[in-house]
């Protein structure tokens, strides 16, 4: 180096020790350009550069530095100062200089120096890094660091840096493990646990964890830190070998089993590794087990369950072990602490809570199981077993083993226990596992033990025996071999088998351990088996025989309930002792519910009884006990009893849902079972189920028929009949009544029944309209009445179904002069005392006298009298029946209200049956004031009477039953009565709201849209009400025929007859309803007439005319006098249609005649002025048909008079006139029509009538006027078909007028011309068959086209789419030249020559 470089090399020391650091890097860089390599140039150049805070440069020029001499130590210095400033960011480069400068301070033996830069770097790595980078820095002070052994005694002890570098790696691993599986477990299809595993195999196998245990062990010298090292290091060969692969399990699970089997030699208390050792040995029987391992474990766990349930059951008789011998200590004479021996009872609790405590360990499941079932608690055992072997799959999954035999022994307890709990429920599983056992195992005793008692179960005795007499070779014992002889006994082989069994006993008797259970069940089997040998009565009631091993069974064993129940059927049946029959029937019953001949004794007895709730009890407890069901395949027949009782229990408890599924139980056991049949149809017609009840008792007919069962077949079909009454099917009911009748004449229910059946059936005619058939079933009802009466019956539902035949005469009073009059006196009259009628006779006068003023004369009123004898006969029967009484008064005061109802209107002032009604109807209120009926009532009958009463009753049966439309509709009908519209409006959308079928509603809606002037409003609702309700309301048909006629008579446009059709049946039903409604006879006499009827409207306004005429002669009325001589008036007109003429003009000149006064009373002028006018018209016509046209044309003036010119009459006089055919007749006629189409322009018929006029007198000027006229007119909207059809033929004729007087000759103009007008009549109605027709006529050579056309809107426009006539229709049939065509035209309109000239 030369002079300069040194100089420069000491300048830059000179300027870094003045802290000159820029002059220092500028003359270190004067050596680096002299000598590039210079080593402490480099450094006092990083050095310069590190201070002035370029630190890149600085460790760059430090690393070229330690490149040049790694031996010199002052570079790695500065390396570690500049890795010190950044903290957190160099550590890991901060450490591999701190290494390196540890080991140059090791080479140049300066341990101070090299246990500093040591010391500095971990500290500083845990206080600035992460844990892995501080798990790197305490590396450097473990044993197999290059720097342990110099600094040995210096750095801390290897297990303490052990210890800490365990702690770091555990958390780390754990922090990973959790990573992974958050962002794995959201892949598609991954599951959480097969990730969990998967994640951690991944780190288990790269962890070092394990050799940081085996390290930490061996470095520490405290005991109890290596044992925890210990119990982690096993724990974590445990985990891991939990998630490897199958086979992959075996180098792991050594390493497992061999860390566990060390700390149990050691007997350190961890309790895995004894778990290993115990539960993971595979051994067929729990004595295979060391003892000494269970007594160490219970030494070193004494707090656990485990140990609990270990000392129980090595204390218990249950235990294959020796008993462990106690220490007998010489008691102190101051100690009262003696140990008392645990009882079985105290050993079971504390074996249980030691359950509870270690519910997840296998060997806990195991022992209790088996000793559960040594105590014969199964159901118990079978959950512990259960559990054993879903904690024992677990393990072999864990560890790989197949535990074989663990699994067989588990097995044989759990099946086992499923033998004997809920049997035969479970006898398929069971039998299932010992099959299992055996195919590996055939010699197992247990096994072929469980298997010959499933088929002992199932009634496989035979197969049974063979089973047991295996088992018997391999482990003779006495329960074995009478098990094997009671099969062979119950084979049949009684002999044997009572000598085998007596051999059991004997040896029984000899041996000093004998079972009392066992003994006492070998005394029941040789009892059975000598009560099955000799089957006399005089051996069966022998006390020494059968009887005295039954008692003999008792007194070894007082729990054993077969015993009981042989001794209670002895008692019954041959000792006849029934007391102590039953209690020995009660005693088998309770202790156990297989025991189902006692339980079906004891459940008949309690049925003769009546007690249905203890019978409920025998029959549910016998159904839990499992021997109701036999399994699959059981050659045993199952029981169908216990579900028939119980069906019948919940018949009795009104539960029929539940009937029904006992009584389909029942069935499924025992199909042929007649009963339940009958029990499963009475079911499912309680419980509405119609359908399904008329299928159960035509199944029940069927098995009658196939078993000839002649004595119960009459209570099937009366059943089968109360079906089919309920749907409805009354004729079939009626009918199956009348068939049981024939074989059980006395029987009241039935006739009861039959009588119901005519009364419902008469109702239900009633709702349909069928009137002739409801009087032939009140009739038939009457006579049923009349059988029962006089057989001597006399009930309450008599009397009233009675009153109810009688009072239905009032909906059909056309028919009441059929009511059998004298058989009702003969009814009334039988047994009749004094006081029987006389409820409320002293305000509506009908008593017991009244039974003798009824007469043949008098039926038009008897009905309602009947009715009222009737129902207060009900009272009188009833008076013991506050409920019954209650309806009987409620149905008397609906008779008494139909009565005042049918009394004359004119009577304004309360009648005596109304007054009487209200008495009925508060006398049911007292007897049943929550009956919200009898309240709507009690508002009905007093809305006139007492408005304030009326609105309260309303109020309260809302109250009580608020979802009733009809109360709803009576409280809108109050206050519409009145006045209150907007209350009105709110009842009535109520009562709408909550039935929308009730019609009544949607009638007061009308009749309140009615009076607000909302006529079609009303109408529709009227239409509404009368389409919803049924035929026995009046008021529905009353309304809505006449709005539908108002409709028709307020239309400007023709009316279809379809529209007529239903109103005009609706008024045939209300005469048949009524008797003497004049009105809505007349009215159902002009629908009639409008409909093109003429006879029944002729009968039935002679009928009102005649009725109106002895109405008039009586009151003098003078609206009587009106409304005759509207009906006359009516009456002509329809005699002129039906062309008796004379009769005719008889009948208007009367009507004119009455109605000429003109101070007599007219209600309405307009109708008055009408009827007059169609009177002077009819007499016209009828005058003008016969002949005499003077008369007609005074008529016609007179009638021109009244109506001040009407442009129609105007138009009928001049026809006549022009008929009568002068001169001066015509003169007028042509005047009076120019007149009146110059007074009114639009009127159709009268410009028509010009034009036809001036055809026939060939004034071309007029035509041209009339013409554009009616091509004004074709045009007009409001015009109707026919009219147009006239005016377009009218046309046509002009045009060919036309023609004619211009001398055109050429036919094709002529054509033309009618073309035009045809195809004018199309443009402006191409919806109408007249211009199609007449287009067809025109074009008839040259295509179909246009009669297709005009066949198909002919089809559019018949009714009900339009009014096309029949006529119309067949001509357009008959334009199409074909056969079919003219066949439908001759079928439509046989009278028209059209359809037969097409066929020609």
């Amino acid at each position: 180096m030369t002079t300069a470089s040194k100089g420069a090399l000491k300048a830059a020391k000179a300027a870094l020790d003045s802290h000159d650091y820029p002059e220092a890097e500028r003359q270190a860089r004067q050596v680096l350009e002299q000598d590039s390599r210079h080593y402490n140039a480099t450094v006092f150049l990083g050095l310069a550069l590190e201070k002035q805070g370029r630190d890149e440069e600085a460790e760059r020029f430090y690393g070229y530095a330690k490149d040049a001499k790694p031996k010199n130590p002052l570079a790695l210095q500065g390396l570690v100062t500049l890795y010190e400033k950044h903290a957190a960011n160099k550590i890991d480069q901060y450490g591999v200089a701190a290494q390196k400068l540890a080991e140059l301070h090791m080479e140049a033996d300066d341990k101070y120096r090299c246990q500093t830069v040591v010391d500095k770097y971990v500290d500083f790595a845990k206080q600035h890094g992460s844990q892995a980078q501080y798990k790197n820095a305490l590396q450097l002070m473990l044993p197999d660091s290059s720097l342990y052994d110099y600094l040995d005694g210096r750095i801390p002890n290897p297990a303490n840096t052990y210890a800490k570098i365990i702690e770091i790696t555990e958390g780390e691993e754990k922090q990973r493990i959790n990573k992974l599986v958050g962002e794995r477990r959201t892949r598609i299809g991954a599951r959480v646990g097969q990730v969990t595993n998967e994640v951690k195999r991944e780190v288990f196998l790269s962890s070092s964890l394990e050799g940081l245990y085996h390290a930490a062990i061996n470095w520490t010298h405290d005991d109890d830190t290596r044992r925890m090292y210990e119990e982690r290091l096993l724990q974590r060969a445990y985990d891991t070998l939990a998630v490897l692969p199958p086979n992959d399990k075996t180098e792991k699970r050594s390493q497992v089993q061999q860390l566990s089997r060390d700390m149990v030699v050691l007997k350190h208390p961890f309790a895995l590794a004894w778990k290993v050792v115990l539960e993971w040995r595979d051994v067929e029987d729990i004595g295979d087990l060391e003892v000494h391992l269970l007594r160490e474990y219970i030494e070193l766990f004494p707090d656990d369950g485990l140990t609990m349930i270990l000392q129980g059951f090595l204390e218990s008789d249950a235990s294959p072990f020796p008993k462990p011998k106690v220490e007998v200590k010489k008691a102190d004479e101051h100690d009262n602490d003696i140990d008392e021996p645990v009882t079985a009872q105290e050993r079971l609790i504390t074996m249980t809570e030691g359950l509870e405590q270690s519910s997840r360990a296998l060997l806990s499941q195991r022992i209790m199981g088996a000793y559960l079932l040594h105590l014969q608690e199964y159901a118990s055992a079978v959950e512990c077993s259960q559990k054993a072997l879903d904690l024992l799959q677990i393990e072999s999954n864990i560890s790989g083993l197949g535990f074989q035999d663990t699994f067989d022994a588990i097995n044989i307890v759990l099946g086992t226990a499923l033998v004997h709990h809920q049997t035969p429920r479970n006898h398929p599983r069971a039998h299932h596992i010992f099959e299992s056992i055996l195919k590996r195992k055939p010699a197992s005793s247990s096994a072929l033990i469980g298997t010959g008692l499933i088929l002992e179960e199932e009634g496989d005795y035979r197969g049974a025996h063979d089973f047991l007499t295996q088992a018997l070779r391999q482990s003779p014992n006495v329960k074995i071999r009478s098990e094997a002889a009671w099969c062979q006994a119950l084979a049949g082989d009684l002999e044997n088998g009572l000598q085998q069994q007596k051999n059991c006993l004997q040896a029984l008797q000899a041996s000093e351990s004998t079972s009392k259970d066992l003994t006492s069940e070998v005394h029941y089997r040789v009892g059975k088996c000598i009560w099955d040998l000799d089957t006399s009565k005089t051996a069966r009631k022998d006390r020494n025989g059968a009887y005295a091993h039954f008692l003999a069974s008792l007194q070894a064993n007082l729990n054993f309930a077969p015993a009981y129940t042989s001794l209670g059927v002895y008692y019954a049946d041959y000792a006849k002792d029934k007391a102590r029959a039953r209690k020995c029937f009660q005693k088998a019953f309770e202790l156990s519910p297989s025991e189902v001949e006692a339980a079906e004794r004891l459940a008949r007895a309690f049925a003769e009884q009546g007690d249905w709730e203890l019978v409920q009890v025998v029959a549910q407890r016998v159904i839990g006990s499992g021997k109701v069901r036999p399994p699959p395949g059981s050659r045993r027949r199952g029981l169908s009893w216990p579900f028939a009782a119980l069906g019948v229990c919940h018949l009795n408890n009104q539960e029929y849902p539940n009937g029904i599924v006992s009584f389909q139980a029942a069935l499924r056991i025992s199909p042929k079972d007649f009963h339940s049949w009958i029990g499963l149809g009475e079911s499912y017609h309680n419980s509405g189920r119609y359908v399904a009840a008329i299928k159960a008792f035509e199944e029940a007919q069927k098995l009658q028929e196939e078993t000839n069962r002649t004595e119960d077949s009459w209570f099937s079909k009366y059943m089968l009949a109360n079906v089919k009454r309920e749907l409805g099917n009354f004729e079939e009911a009626i009918e199956g009544y009348g068939e049981v009748l024939a074989c059980r004449a006395n029987e009241y229910g039935i006739s009861i029944a039959l009588l119901h059946g005519h009364v419902e059936h008469a109702w239900a005619c009633i709702q349909l309209g069928l009137f002739g058939r409801a009087k032939d079933n009140c009739i038939k009802a009457i006579m049923v009445a009349k059988g029962l009466v006089l057989s001597g019956s006399s009930t309450f539902n008599l009397w009233k179904t009675l009153g109810d035949s009688c009072a239905m005469f009032s909906w059909m009073k056309r028919y009441s002069t059929e009511l059998p009059v004298q058989e009702l006196k003969i009814i009334l009259e039988e047994k009749a005392e004094q006081g029987m009628y006389q409820s409320v006779a002293d305000i509506d006068g009908i008593g017991h006298e009244a039974i003798s003023s009824l007469t043949s004369s008098s039926r038009s009123t008897a009905y309602t009298h009947t009715a009222i004898l009737a129902y207060k006969r009900g009272i009188f029967c009833c008076s013991n029946d506050v409920h019954a009484q209650a309806v009987a008064w409620y149905n008397l005061g609906w008779a008494e209200y139909r009565a005042s109802i049918s009394l004359a209107s004119s009577i304004k002032k309360a009648n005596p049956q109304l007054r009487a009604a209200v008495r009925c109807f508060k006398r049911a209120i007292e007897l049943e004031a929550g009956n919200p009926d009898f309240w709507n009532s009690l508002g009905i009958v007093t809305t006139q009477l007492n408005p304030k009463v009326a609105q309260h009753a309303f109020v309260r049966s809302l109250h009580l039953n608020d979802r009733s439309a009809a109360t709803w509709t009576n409280l809108g009908t109050f206050y519409l009565l009145q006045n209150d519209v907007r209350l009105a409006n709110e009842a009535f959308t109520r009562g709408q709201s909550t039935d929308p079928e009730y019609a009544h509603a949607w009638l007061g809606q009308g009749i309140l849209a009615l009076t607000l002037g909302e006529i079609e409003e009303a109408q529709s609702l009227f239409t509404q009400a009368f389409e919803i309700s049924d035929a026995s309301s009046l008021v529905s048909k009353r309304l809505y025929s006449l709005s539908s006629f108002d409709r028709v008579l307020s239309t400007d446009r023709s009316y279809q007859v379809a529209d007529l059709l239903q109103p005009l049946f609706s008024l045939h039903q209300l005469r048949s309803q009524t008797s003497g409604d004049a009105v809505f006879q007349h009215l159902s006499a002009l629908v009639g007439e409008r409909i093109g009827d003429q006879d029944e409207p002729i009968r039935t306004l002679t009928e009102v005319c005649a009725s109106l005429e002895a109405e008039y002669e009586e009151f003098e009325s003078p609206l009587c006098l009106v409304r005759f001589a509207q009906a006359k008036a009516d009456l002509a007109r329809v005699q002129l249609t039906a062309c008796d003429f004379e009769t005719a003009i008889v009948n208007a000149e009367t009507a004119l005649d009455l109605s000429a006064d003109e101070n007599s009373g007219r209600p309405d002028p307009t109708a008055h002025i009408r009827y007059r006018l169609s009177a002077h018209l009819t007499c016209g016509l009828a005058h003008s048909a016969n002949g005499n046209m003077d008369g007609a044309i005074m008529m016609f003036r007179a009638a021109l008079e009244e109506s001040h010119e009407s442009p129609d009459i105007v138009c009928l006089l001049a026809q006549v006139l022009w008929a009568k055919g002068g001169d001066e007749e015509q003169t007028v006629v042509r005047e009076q029509l120019f007149d009146c189409v110059q007074r009114h322009p639009e009127h159709a018929s009268a410009i028509c009538l010009l034009a036809v006029i001036a055809i026939l007198d060939n004034d071309s000027e007029t035509l041209e006027a009339v013409a554009a006229d009616l091509h004004n007119l074709r045009t007009r909207e409001d015009l109707e078909e026919q009219q147009k059809l006239k005016i377009g033929h009218l046309l046509t004729a002009i045009t060919r007028f036309s023609q004619s007087a211009t001398k055109e000759t050429a036919d094709d103009t002529s054509r033309d011309a009618e073309l035009s007008e045809a195809t004018s009549s199309i443009m402006l109605s191409p919806w109408a068959t007249h211009g199609w027709s007449q287009m067809a006529d025109l074009t008839s050579a040259e295509g179909f086209v246009p009669a297709e056309i005009a066949l198909l809107t002919a089809k559019g426009t018949v009714p009900s789419r339009g009014n096309l006539d029949a006529e119309s229709l067949a001509r357009a049939y008959a334009g199409i030249d074909t056969v079919a065509n003219g066949q439908k035209a001759i079928m439509i309109a046989p009278w028209l020559s059209v359809g037969w000239d097409s066929l020609t």
